[in-house]
């Protein structure tokens, strides 16, 4: 089992790129599926849980081919096996399979997702949307089971918004026959990215980006060529980081639109943030404000960032306010940092911060994906060494983050 090890202290000063979006490439990948010729998707990840649906879809019989950043994917030949292995089990976004493969067969059987374990994510917003189109939904033997003969547009209005559940309708309603209309839809920049993949393979769908989406329906969609969009979570990542050890770091290969939310509060905490056209330079302060912070979807504050942004406001002298209202199990990482020396109250969703305290290095557990993000701000920070264990959850989502910050200058090596 590999650990992370970091000597803190160092200011990151440098320049590094950003990869391309997590979640976009893990719903591209399914949306393959639907395909009669090939599909090429360039700027791709190369983490953990990309490499996990690239072997889902060849155990379905798809051809996948890499070249550096980029994937061509043929399914051409692909079957409708029941998908309910372990790998199913370990990825959220496998969940996706079940629009595609009802879009491109009528019927389908895939497992319960897995993924970070943050309190219920129910998928009944996803089965709702699968009902409205005329598919039958039964759970059985843990995996999820759909038939629809024929799929019919609907008007659906999502509960609550969701991103899964907006793109698996997506994904399903392409197929559909008529008008489907996506009701209090998720906005999230990946939405787009989603959306403007499947209109290049022909598919017919306006309003991405809004919370109303409308998809005409077709009857074949081909293959085509897309690029990625940059993953605005990791770049938010290395900006909470840079700021947090007093660095200057210029991250290039970004959209700063979709950046806002998290360069606004880094501005309300009195630290510079220069936009360009495709790039972001964060500089950090000695004299960090306290901030409070609340998380909501898109165009909100990003719940995945609030982890590593509750190490940041641990360096503010001051009090700071974090609510956490998309999972409820999302505040564990405080644990490990106050274990690190921080003073962190927490009351259901709620975290009341007491900052201004220096964090100490220790041996600690990443508990999921973004809580292990924050592990590694608080190690850059933190006097001594930090050994951090269980970095698998890590390297879900960030691509080689450990060569990234030796660029920038941190002393942070695997072991």
């Amino acid at each position: 089992m590999e650990i992370l090890k970091i000597k803190g202290g160092r200011p990151l000063i440098g320049s590094i790129p950003i990869s391309g979006a997590k979640n976009s490439a893990l719903a591209l990948l399914p949306a393959t599926l639907l395909a009669e010729t090939p599909c090429t998707i360039e700027n791709v990840p190369d983490i953990r849980d990309v490499k996990i649906f690239v072997n889902l879809l060849r155990q379905m019989g798809a051809e996948v081919a890499a070249e550096g950043s980029t994937l061509r994917v043929d399914a051409t030949r692909v079957t409708n096996r029941p998908m309910t292995d372990s790998g199913v089990r370990s990825l959220r976004a496998s969940c996706y399979l079940m629009g595609a493969l009802l879009g491109r067969f009528g019927e389908a059987v895939v497992g319960l997702p897995g993924g970070c374990h943050l309190g219920p994510r129910p998928i009944d917003q996803h089965i709702k949307g699968f009902e409205a189109l005329g598919a039958t939904v039964s759970q059985r033997d843990g995996a999820i089971h759909l038939k629809a003969p024929r799929l019919k547009g609907a008007r659906i209005y999502l509960d609550v918004v969701s991103v899964g559940a907006t793109i698996n309708i997506m994904l399903a309603a392409v197929f559909a026959e008529g008008l489907t209309v996506i009701e209090n839809a998720a906005k999230e920049p990946e939405i787009v990215d989603v959306a403007t993949f499947l209109n290049g393979m022909g598919a017919r769908i306006k309003g991405a980006g809004t919370d109303v989406i409308r998809i005409r329906g077709t009857s074949r969609l081909g293959g085509c060529r897309h690029a990625i969009i940059p993953d605005r979570i990791e770049a938010g990542t290395y900006m909470i980081a840079a700021a947090a050890t007093g660095g200057e770091v210029r991250l290039d290969q970004v959209i700063p639109l979709h950046l806002e939310p998290i360069s606004a509060k880094l501005r309300e905490m009195g630290v510079p943030v220069t936009e360009g056209d495709e790039s972001v330079t964060v500089k950090g302060t000695k004299n960090l404000l306290p901030a409070d912070i609340k998380t909501q979807p898109y165009p909100g504050f990003p719940t995945d960032l609030q982890p590593p942004f509750t190490v940041l406001l641990t360096q503010a002298a001051g009090t700071s306010l974090v609510i956490e209202n998309v999972f409820e199990g999302r505040l564990r990482h405080t644990l490990e940092l106050n274990r690190m020396g921080a003073r962190i109250r927490t009351d259901g969703r709620m975290a009341l911060i007491e900052g201004g305290t220096p964090l100490n290095g220790i041996q600690v557990r990443a508990v999921d994906l973004r809580a292990g993000a924050a592990l590694v701000v608080a190690g850059l920070v933190a006097e001594g060494e930090t050994v951090i264990t269980d970095i698998h959850h890590i390297d879900r989502g960030y691509e080689q983050i450990d060569g990234k910050l030796r660029r920038l200058g941190a002393d942070v090596w695997r072991e």
